[in-house]
Parts: C-alpha cells; structure tokens; sequence
C-alpha cells in the first residue's frame, strides 16, 4: 500500500477515480433521500410490490434460507409498546447504519416495499430490508425498538430516543443532521423533560433515566468516504478532525449527566458493493477476499484513533464506563467467512442493478424503477450497495453483544443496572 493514492494504476485512471469517487460521495449524501423519493414516486403501492418480489425474486438465489428468529412477530410490528415498560433507557446517535425512521420523517416521506419486507413487511425508514443492529441491541436488553425523534406520530420515548438520521455526519455542517445537531437536539430534550419535571408533569424520561441511560454513537462512516479520492496519507490526516466531534459530543453528554457509553467503530468499506464498483484499472488493491485493501486501511485508522481516543476519555472520567466496539473486525469476518453463514455472494447487493459481480450502479440504485432484487429467502451481506441486510445485521448483533469485540471486554447487558465504572484490567 502506497501513500500516492487510493486506487493503483495510470494518472488518467487515477483522476476518473477521483471523479467518481466525489460522485459517488454525492450520491451516497442524497442516496438516502432521494432513494426513498424514487420509491415514493415510480415505485408500485405496497400490496402491488408484495406482490410484484417473486417476479423480482428471481434475479438472485442465494446459499440456504433465511432463518430469522421472530419472523412472524414482525407481522404483528415489533415496535408494539403494550408490553411492560422496559427499565432500560438509550440514546443513539448515528446515520443510516443506527436510523430507525429519522430521515423518512424529517423529510416526510412515505415508502413503500422492498424495505423493511423481512421482518417488519413494511417499510419503517430503515435503509434495510428487516431490522438494524441496534434494533437487535434493544430486543437483547428486553425493551422496545427505540423512537426516532423527529417522528411525530407513533413515537414512544419511554426507553429513549433514536437522534440517528440517515447521511448524518461526524463533522459539523457536514449534513443537515450532523452529530453537532443531534446532541443539540438531545440536549432540548432533556432541558424540556427537567422543565416539565420541575412543573409536576409527567415525561417519558426522568432524572434517573438520564442518569443511568446508555449513550449509544455510531457514526464517522459518511466522512471518510467523503475523503476517499484524496491519496492516502491525506485521509489518515483527516481523521483527527472526524473523530474529535464524536470526542466533544462524549465530553457534553458527561457533563449533562451521562456515565455509560457504547461507542461503535466502522466496518469494512472496503468491501461495500458501492466502492468495489467504482472503476479501476486493475485489481491489485484487492486482497484475497476481493476487498480493497486501502479502503479497509482507512477504517482500520480511523477505528484505532477512535478506541484511542475512548482510552484517553476512559482516563479523565474515571467514574464512567466508555466502551469502544470494533465493528470491523466483525463484518470483515462476514465477508472473508462467509460460507460459514450459508451466504454465497459477499459482495453482491440483494437490491440494486447491474447483476454480478457487485449488483451496484451508481445511477440506478435500490428502489428504482430499474432495480434487481434477489429472492427474499436468499442470505445476503448487503442490502443495496451500502446498508447491509437484516441476516448480516443479526450476526453482527449476536457477536456485539458478546462483548468480544469490546474494549473494555464486557457486553452491553452489564451496563443497564452497573452503578461502578468498568474499565481496562
């Protein structure tokens, strides 16, 4: 791996390269609104497109079945809120990866299927066809899919609140929604909850909710392909200035109360469907599991200052618990291991178009009118070329919650009732 640039081969390859890499930044920004217009717009109506996947389905077929526990509670909508109200609270803050429905309602957007047609069989605002990680996070901890924040209708606060909001950014200005303004909206929330409290009013949260709350973030992902078509010493430059909104933002919460963080690294970029598809000259930055390896040395940099970072946090705050999870380390694991997960296309999306070996075109993705969609029992990876799909969600959940990947080495579960700090040891 060179320092020269991202991407091997002749300076015409590399300016195309570095063309489309901003284009495809582009669109990833606007993906995640304009896809769900598309759907709003050319896409058939629901019970149409219920219809309509065994004509798509089959496109692709992938290796075995989907075995997806609670499958038919989704027909019932998992987001019920009549069950007993859980002790548990969290606040997530994050992009697409961790939005449950923030960027379909600030933009107000209603979709239709294929989202959500695995588990829910609705769309819900995931950019995914079933459930996302920290969905699987909140039904290992016994309470209810959280709230995004900006839904108007339906919201129910009572175990947090989701400020995720798809395309959002770690830098300030980066997006609409950066992390700045999802702690600014956390930060309202809770002024108005102690305002209400102090008047004798009931609110969702109270002063003991907040204190003893997990403060989930997952974000960084947007900005680092934002710097992708620089070479690659630049990138690893920008990563102090990615990682010190997520320090800042973890600095505010603790001093508005807040003692227990989950702090989620980045995946394997290198191995999306949406970057293995920008043009190259050759395949020599490919590794053996046909990712490209320069891209994976990005996230590699970026998730070691970010558990550095949570070290040296972990140090000043000595009454908190700051756990730093490398979720690298697991997804990369889905793709070099994959037949061990029953899934025989990697690096293939489920939805998008263009067929093998990536199914990803920039122009015509997930949801358009042109989509290809694989058969809805098929095991993927990936969803669309960049979110990855509620089979993958699911085994990456199941070996979070572990607390393997965690540093420090404990599992989320401990976190709810730990009134002591857990720390290196």
């Amino acid at each position: 791996m060179t320092s020269g640039g991202l991407m091997n081969g002749g300076g015409s390859s590399v300016s195309a390269a570095k063309i489309s890499l901003r284009l495809q930044y582009y669109v990833l920004l606007a993906a995640v609104a304009a896809v769900l217009v598309v759907a709003c717009l050319k896409y058939m109506p629901a019970a149409a497109a219920v219809a309509a996947v065994g004509g798509y389905g089959t496109a692709f077929v992938g290796a075995g079945q989907v075995a997806v526990a609670g499958r038919a509670a989704g027909d019932a909508c998992s987001d019920d809120r009549t069950a007993a109200r859980s002790p548990v609270v969290i606040f997530n803050f994050g992009d697409s990866n961790s939005d449950t429905g923030g960027m379909a309602a600030a933009k107000g957007l209603n979709i239709n299927l294929p989202e959500g047609r695995t588990y829910f069989r609705r769309p819900t605002g995931r950019l995914s066809d079933g459930r996302l990680v920290i969905d699987f996070i909140c039904e290992s901890l016994n309470t209810p899919h959280l709230s995004p924040y900006l839904k108007a209708l339906g919201s129910d606060f009572r175990n947090g609140v989701n400020f995720a909001i798809g395309g959002s950014t770690a830098t300030p200005g980066g997006s609409p929604f950066s992390l700045d303004v999802q702690l600014h909206q956390f930060l309202y929330f809770r002024t108005r909850s102690f305002e209400l409290l102090h008047k004798g009013e009931r609110t969702p949260i109270d002063h003991e909710g907040f204190r003893n709350a997990i403060y989930a973030i997952d974000i960084g992902h947007n900005d680092l392909s934002a710097y992708l078509h620089l070479p690659y010493d630049q990138v690893l430059a920008k990563i102090p200035s990615i990682i010190a909104p997520i320090k800042f933002s973890i600095e505010t919460l603790y001093a508005h109360g807040a003692r227990k963080f989950w702090i989620h690294g980045t995946g394997a970029l290198g191995c999306l469907p949406q970057k293995l598809s920008i043009p190259r000259d050759d395949d020599s930055d490919l590794d053996a599991n046909g990712c490209l390896t320069t891209y994976n040395a990005v996230a590699k940099a970026f998730n070691g200052k970010l558990s550095e970072s949570c070290g040296l946090l972990r140090n000043r705050m000595a009454d908190a618990t700051i756990v730093f999870t490398d979720l690298f380390a697991i997804k990369y694991d889905l793709v070099a291991n994959h037949t061990r997960y029953g899934i025989e296309k990697p690096l293939m999306a489920c939805c998008g178009n263009g067929g093998p070996p990536y199914n990803y075109n920039h122009f015509k993705m997930c949801m358009s009118g042109e989509m290809q969609l694989c058969d809805i029992d098929a095991r993927f990876i990936n969803w669309d070329g960049v979110h990855l799909t509620e089979v993958a969600n699911s085994i990456i959940a199941s070996k979070l919650l572990t607390g393997d990947y965690s540093k420090p080495r404990i599992r989320i579960a401990s976190l709810v009732n730990s009134t002591k700090p857990h720390h290196d040891g």
